[in-house]
């Protein structure tokens, strides 16, 4: 009487057991040898796409590429959309602390001219930011774009 070599149900003179399914036989007993390779989460996804999403949310969206994604391109982006935010913080900040100071000496109406300016020049950067990581090139920001280079090297 034969057994299955898989689940040990009988399985009499069969070639496949009829309770797991298991082939028997000469090709059951070589046990099947299957490699699996670690996949990247973003490994479906083209380099330009990913570096265009790293912007998308600004440091949000940079900082899950930059974690995630080990190519160096996307992480240039990644990197580069993080420092870019962080500039942006910072330029905003600044300015909140001038116009306070502005509005103390009476010349608070500078702010509401600069604040809209300001806001339309980052937002055709980042847009300019997009469509340069999409495009495949690895536009480098003036100042960031070294440091971007650095933290993408790591």
């Amino acid at each position: 009487m034969a057994f299955c070599s898989a689940c040990g149900a009988e399985v009499g003179g069969a070639a496949f057991c009829p309770k797991c399914g298991a082939a028997q036989g000469v090709a059951a007993a070589t046990p099947v040898v299957t490699t699996t390779t670690a996949v990247s989460p973003t490994a479906g996804m083209e380099e330009n796409v990913a570096g265009l999403l790293s912007y998308v949310l600004g440091w949000i969206t940079g900082l899950i590429f930059f974690l995630i994604d080990k190519r160096p391109f996307v992480r240039f982006h990644a990197a580069q959309s993080i420092l870019l935010s962080i500039a942006v913080f910072v330029v905003y900040f600044a300015l909140a602390v001038g116009f306070a100071l502005f509005r103390v000496v009476g010349l608070g109406f500078f702010g509401l001219f600069l604040y809209p300016v300001i806001g339309l020049l980052v937002f055709i950067v980042w847009i300019f930011m997009m469509y340069k990581a999409y495009m495949h090139e690895k536009f480098a920001l003036p100042i960031i774009g070294g440091i971007a280079e650095s933290m993408a090297n790591k």
